[in-house]
């Protein structure tokens, strides 16, 4: 849902239109992503149209990067071995 919101603001019934659950279901997820502040919520007249909040997501990508270096690590050792085989 978020990919979809990143592209532009949409109606609970636009975003539903995606994906293999009901409306209310829909909401449902959309209700919990504004309540984490994920998304925004806007009423034109009786639609509410929903829109991408990604500055909330700089926690995690906070928390991401701590365990950046730990992969880069893990990677550089992976591709070292590879090649050492690959020598053989």
């Amino acid at each position: 849902m978020l990919d979809l919101l990143s592209g532009g603001d949409r109606s609970v019934s636009a975003v539903a239109a995606h994906f293999e659950m009901s409306r209310p279901a829909v909401s449902q997820h959309l209700r919990i992503l504004l309540d984490a502040g994920l998304v925004s919520e806007q009423r034109h007249g009786r639609e509410r149209r929903y829109h991408f909040v990604p500055d909330q997501l700089g926690p995690v990508w906070d928390w991401i990067s701590r365990y950046e270096a730990f992969w880069k690590q893990r990677v550089d050792r992976l591709k070292q071995l590879l090649d050492e085989m690959d020598e053989e």
